[in-house]
């Protein structure tokens, strides 16, 4: 059983008041069998009562959405409350000027049960709008926390209630859903137990992952994003409400690593020159982010995991990075993987993860006596995060350690088979929708089928239908591709995931079943390329 002697190292920041994916089979629908829109969505959409949606399609806070609500049932109701604020972070010798919640980086654990309900009031002391994003629950689609398509941006001064059920257990996290937030200080862990937890172990670590650039010698993301895009401020890939989504992408720099461009003036170049790595398929990534964490600490001040000699341990990794790919390892430490993305696996012993941007695992490690380095390669990029694991007297390694089995058996999610308690029945697609991916470094023009996203794309979808998607990457540049309000299956038996990394040249289909109605961002999680215009929506229609 678990003990209550488990703990993350997180501070305040969260108020917490428990209350008491081929060409279409012959039956099936095909093509990218996206709608155009144009014209019926216009160019400010908005839901509630006074809102739009597009003519035919399900409304996010439609009494179809309401009654697949209903069908989660009506658990106890947890409540938080979570500030976005302007900050001062140290993060571990080195202080910057950032956006997070509370004065915690990352953000306060959140902890409930399956079957619980989460009430939860954000409150915007932000210079900007926000929203917040659920990733990897399936919430109802007025929750989502999508600006411009599941609702109003929390405007600055203002606050915005979410409530839904949370119905599958799994290690997932929350971050914002507006512009380049997410690359700040804007996360936190959320842990969603398992009322019939079936492993065992002494302790649980809550580890996220973090590439950061935000307030370092004047840098900011947007003054990255400008950067990548030549020095040309493209304005915000807005959601769709024009006047306040990702209206905080205002723009910034130039460039160092691609010709023609010119340094930015509020800060050094962040664009990175020849990041490989053949486990990303060549082009590991192109910004330079001067630091990367592990739960808000860089290396040369780690943040210490203690236990005893022994101790099963469960660690939970979380990637909230921006645009980092990490190859993560705990030294002299095999680890047995049990989940990924929330959802359990057949356990697969390994060295080494390589854990895409939004992607979770969760993993079980014996401990052994002595001091070991918990070491998290940006993989490809050179630079690296350091935690330490202390369970008996030592000296600490230094922050450039590499332990041998970070070069050890690497385990990717298409090495994993879904737990048989989760695997899904075989069953041919009833319709299928074709996503190629498309875009270059040189130009930053990512988009899906060739088209950057604007509020007025649609993939229709009908509820019942089990539906696949067949992702193609035409780009020389890896992508972690996530679907909101749902999970899908990967293909032979695979593991049942929220985000998927796609290589370049390569092809993943996926299968999900339309059981959540509303409207539904598909994107790449490379903030950076989604920002310039990698994402789009399923919508459902209307019966």
């Amino acid at each position: 059983m678990r003990t209550h002697s488990r703990r993350t190292l997180f501070g305040a920041g969260i108020a917490v008041a428990g209350s008491g994916l081929l060409s279409a089979c012959a039956t099936g629908k095909t093509g990218s069998g996206m709608d155009g829109m144009n014209g019926m969505y216009g160019t400010a959409p908005s839901t509630g009562p006074d809102g739009r949606t597009p003519s035919g399609y399900v409304s996010p806070d439609g009494p179809e959405v309401a009654e697949a609500e209903r069908r989660r049932g009506s658990g106890p109701v947890r409540r938080f409350s979570l500030t976005a604020t302007e900050t001062r972070l140290d993060l571990g010798g080195r202080t910057v000027h950032t956006w997070a919640f509370g004065d915690e980086l990352p953000g306060r654990e959140m902890r409930v049960t399956a079957g619980d309900r989460i009430a939860l009031t954000l409150k915007n002391r932000l210079p900007r709008p926000t929203t917040l994003h659920w990733h990897g629950l399936t919430v109802r689609n007025d929750m989502d926390g999508v600006p411009g398509v599941t609702q109003r941006s929390v405007r600055p001064g203002a606050s915005f209630d979410y409530l839904f059920a949370v119905t599958t257990p799994g290690t997932h996290w929350v971050h914002p859903h507006s512009g380049l937030q997410l690359d700040r200080g804007l996360y936190a862990p959320l842990i969603v137990d398992d009322p019939r937890e079936p492993l065992s172990y002494d302790k649980e670590w809550i580890v996220l992952l973090d590439d950061w650039v935000d307030g370092v010698d004047g840098s900011t993301p947007e003054s990255v994003l400008k950067e990548l895009h030549g020095g040309v401020d493209r304005g915000p890939m807005a959601h769709g409400e024009t006047e306040m989504a990702h209206d905080d992408a205002k723009g910034g720099g130039g460039a160092h690593a691609r010709q023609g461009r010119a340094a930015p003036a509020d800060g050094p170049s962040r664009l990175l020159k020849g990041a490989r790595s053949k486990m990303l398929g060549h082009d590991a990534g192109d910004v330079d982010h001067p630091y990367h964490l592990v739960n808000g600490r860089i290396s040369r001040d780690p943040r210490t995991f203690r236990a005893r000699p022994g101790d099963r341990i469960r660690i939970r990794f979380i990637n909230a990075g921006s645009e980092t790919a990490y190859r993560v390892a705990l030294g002299d430490h095999p680890m047995t993987v049990t989940h990924t993305d929330g959802f359990p696996v057949e356990h697969a012993e390994t060295d080494a993860l390589l854990i895409g941007m939004a992607e979770r695992y969760d993993v079980l490690v014996t401990a052994g006596d002595g001091v070991f380095p918990l070491t998290v390669l940006a993989e490809g990029k050179g630079r690296s995060a350091l935690g330490l694991l202390r369970t008996g007297s030592g000296e600490a390694p230094g922050p450039s350690v590499r332990p041998r089995n970070l070069y050890g058996r690497i385990l990717t999610a298409d090495r994993l088979r879904a737990a048989e308690s989760v695997r899904s029945v075989a069953r041919r697609p009833d319709r299928t929708i074709e996503m190629t991916l498309t875009g270059t470094m040189e130009k930053y023009d990512w988009a899906i089928n060739g088209s950057p996203y604007t509020p007025s794309q649609r993939y229709p979808v009908e509820a019942g239908e089990r539906v696949r998607i067949i992702f193609r990457n035409h780009t020389r540049m890896w992508h972690p591709m996530h679907l909101h309000g749902h999970t899908f299956d990967l293909p032979d038996g695979g593991p049942r995931k929220d985000t998927t990394i796609l290589l370049p040249g390569r092809r993943v289909d996926v299968d999900f079943h339309a059981d959540n109605p509303g409207l539904w961002m598909v994107h790449c999680h490379n903030i950076y390329h989604s920002e310039s215009g990698m994402m789009t929506i399923i919508g459902y229609r209307k019966k």
